[in-house]
């Protein structure tokens, strides 16, 4: 038996200011001494959407290293791990209380992360590059979402990509994101059978922003309360088909996770007309609970 010693860990709701709502987020601050495997191990015991692991940084500019895992797989960029993480390693001094700007390192490349300052810090990451893929038959998905061809928008479902792969699926109102269901076998609807992992995003237009729900069955995630790492492509999206201004500064809000009872509210900024600037992902986090938890394998 191996005993790889205690490490101490943070659980945090981030997307959120009230406890037990938003997306639920493990960080391990110091993972020095734990493998690919351990980690999948510990990501699998705790159970949530994600469980990240903090190094020291490889690439020159970043603050930090830090691995996202889900309980099947590791990933290459994730929203609310990245917005979590970076309130953790604020709270713990790892990074400086007067950062208001600063990279972090994820196997995606370095992510930029901003403070906005207040009350309590509103903290934003920079969407990665936005990748186009295929559109898909609107019946088809509407099909393996178990909805009617008539509850969807006459906008094409596609395939955008920043990070995590994703295909988008807007329809009329709250009333049909809440009726959506989808299960591996309606997966099969999206998927090719060499293509990598896929999410399913689908959202309604709201006059704050969106309101979105997000399957992701291939992950273990029947749900996902909040995607921070596809609303930047839902932005990207919206903008093109006119669902949302364009304009620079434009801010806006879409609402995850209610239908699941984990509302959370990601916020929007766009940077430059039409986003050329970039598209910003923002969020509150709210701490939940501190362990330990002592290794022997």
């Amino acid at each position: 038996m191996n005993n790889l010693g205690s490490y101490r860990y943070r659980v945090v709701d981030v997307f959120t200011q009230n406890l037990l709502e938003g997306n639920s987020l493990a960080v391990f601050p110091q993972a020095l001494g734990l493998d690919d495997l351990t980690m999948q191990k510990i990501a699998r015991e705790l159970n949530l959407s994600e469980t990240t692991f903090v190094f020291p940084a490889t690439l020159p500019g970043c603050a930090a290293n830090v691995r996202i895992f889900t309980p099947a797989r590791e990933m290459n960029f994730a929203g609310h791990p990245t917005i979590g993480t970076s309130f953790v390693l604020l709270e713990e001094g790892i990074i400086p209380a007067n950062g208001e700007h600063f990279f972090l390192e994820e196997k995606i490349g370095a992510v930029p992360v901003r403070i906005e300052k207040g009350d309590r810090p509103l903290i934003w990451l920079s969407t990665p590059p936005i990748q186009e893929g295929r559109s898909y038959d609107p019946e088809s998905c509407a099909q393996a979402l178990g909805l009617e061809p008539r509850d969807l928008l006459d906008v094409a479902p596609q395939f955008l990509n920043a990070g995590n792969p994703t295909v988008f699926v807007a329809v009329k109102d709250k009333a049909v994101v809440d009726r959506a269901r989808l299960d591996l076998s309606g997966m099969a609807a999206f998927k090719t059978t060499d293509q990598e992992p896929l999410c399913v995003f689908i959202f309604a237009p709201t006059p704050e922003g969106a309101y979105s729900r997000m399957f992701a069955p291939e992950y273990r995630i029947q749900e996902d309360p909040a995607t921070g790492s596809s609303t930047g492509p839902l932005a990207g999206y919206m903008i093109r088909h006119g669902l949302i201004s364009g304009a620079a500064g434009t801010r806006f809000v879409s609402e995850q996770g209610t239908k699941m009872g984990r509302r959370s509210l990601l916020h929007v900024h766009i940077r430059g007309e039409q986003g050329v600037e970039g598209i910003d992902v923002g969020g509150y986090v709210t701490p939940v609970a501190e362990a330990k938890m002592k290794l022997s394998i």
